[in-house]
């Protein structure tokens, strides 16, 4: 038995709770109730209302540090799961089937592996497969019968086919992809699966869930400030009247917390809270940009693309250099040297990037507004006349349409001159020979 477990490394599937996970309200109130329906689905479920027909799949997608493996990590642990997570770069695109030996590397014949353990565990399984933009939609579309109600899907397992019935067993598929990158044009899920899926963005608000987005990013951040942790772990109604204390709420007393504080403990918290609320709407509003950024064509674009990126780890990495002492000048430099270092990555981009995010935080100088406009109309001309690269017939073609185009809105304006409806001076209409 002790052989056999090393063989196939059971350890590595058990689910393992990362020690700063926070189970704030959005997951109570949203996240679970949405994977619950879905797991429901795929596992069965018990009661008047048990569901005899299982299938389906739960797809998450996000930006990246929005927790969407941790959050699967805590379900599998409480469902009692065995967790198989497959990564999906480590398979890449060229991998296209369920056997092993066709694998091109080591690394992706592991990964194969995973896949065929799960399927011959059958029982209590959640197969988790991570970062699925990397892999090939050949290879997805293998899973389109496995969540239909026939359960029914083709592996190889120690070297042999095997076909594998889960019809009627504890067996659950979730599929974790960020759309929104550089390779985000090869995110293709299969039409015949997407239509199989229940699909949710964690790094989305759902509607009249506004508050409790917001809050989660101050919830998720608790454990990464030494002044915060210790609220992790008392009533969560302590930490809703705190953040409305540091909010200014006239209407929240500090004695109707559950715990007691020392003043000076009381003062450092809600300094500490008003800091992090701060930096949230900076998060919040990069967060909503990348997102509305990534979902536009090159050619519909009216700026550079905005690659920035605000998540829960990005705020946790703010909330772990706040300090109680800091003033507002001060914190406003501690996001403005975060977002900075992380724009280096963007090489060229990271001026039209920075210049946005002022934009955004309402920071721009007269100077940089300046900036800001010649390198939108930058970027509008180039996509519209083409780029240093592209052929030089394309380019010429390009500006005479962009010629006919000034030349039609000249010819626009000058009919709309002469319209006497247009022509209206001192209660008077003005004719076209008075005009000239």
């Amino acid at each position: 038995m002790a052989a056999e477990r090393t063989r196939i490394r059971l350890d590595e599937y058990r689910p393992r709770v990362m020690s700063t996970f926070v189970r704030s309200r959005l997951i109570d109130e949203v996240y679970l109730p949405l994977i619950g329906d879905s797991l429901a689905k795929q596992l069965g479920s018990t009661g008047e209302s048990k569901r005899t027909d299982t299938g389906g799949l739960l797809l998450l997608v996000s930006p990246p540090g929005y927790g969407k493996t941790t959050l699967m990590e805590y379900v599998a642990d409480r469902l009692g799961l065995v967790l198989v997570k497959v990564n999906g770069p480590a398979l890449g695109h060229a991998v296209t089937s369920f056997d092993p030996a066709e694998a091109p590397n080591a690394t992706a014949r592991q990964e194969i592996e995973k896949i065929n353990f799960a399927l011959e565990a059958g029982n209590n399984t959640l197969l988790h497969l991570d970062d699925i933009q990397h892999t090939s939609p050949e290879l997805l579309q293998k899973f389109i019968p496995l969540c239909d109600a026939t359960r029914r899907i083709e592996g190889v397992w120690n070297g042999q086919p095997r076909t594998y019935d889960l019809r009627g067993k504890r067996f659950a598929v979730c599929m974790a992809g960020n759309p929104y990158t550089e390779s985000g044009s090869r995110f293709r899920v299969p039409d015949m699966l997407a239509n199989r899926a229940d699909v949710w963005n964690l790094g989305d608000v759902l509607t009249g869930k506004d508050a409790v987005f917001a809050l989660s990013f101050i919830e998720n951040a608790l454990t990464a400030n030494p002044v915060l942790a210790p609220l992790a772990g008392r009533d969560r109604t302590d930490l809703d009247l705190l953040i409305r204390l540091a909010e200014g709420d006239t209407t929240a007393h500090a004695d109707r917390l559950t715990h007691s504080y020392a003043p000076a403990e009381l003062e450092r918290i809600l300094t500490v809270l008003h800091h992090l609320l701060t930096a949230r709407d900076t998060v919040l509003a990069v967060n909503a940009a990348y997102i509305a950024s990534a979902a536009q064509t090159d050619t519909t674009r009216t700026e550079p693309p905005f690659q920035l990126q605000s998540s829960y780890r990005t705020m946790n990495k703010i909330a772990q250099r706040v300090q109680p002492v800091m003033n507002d000048t001060e914190l406003a430099a501690l996001i403005d040297d975060h977002y900075t270092a992380e724009a280096q990555t963007l090489t060229t981009g990271a001026e039209a990037n920075l210049l946005k995010l002022a934009e955004l935080r309402g920071t721009l100088t007269p100077e940089q507004a300046l900036r800001w406009t010649e390198l939108k109309a930058a970027y509008v001309r180039t996509q519209t006349l083409g780029g240093p690269d592209d052929d030089p017939l394309t380019r010429a073609v390009a500006t005479l349409g962009l010629l006919a185009d000034r030349i039609a809105a000249v010819e626009t304006a000058i009919n709309r001159a002469a319209d006497p409806r247009h022509l209206i001076a001192g209660g008077r209409v003005r004719s076209p020979a008075q005009d000239r």
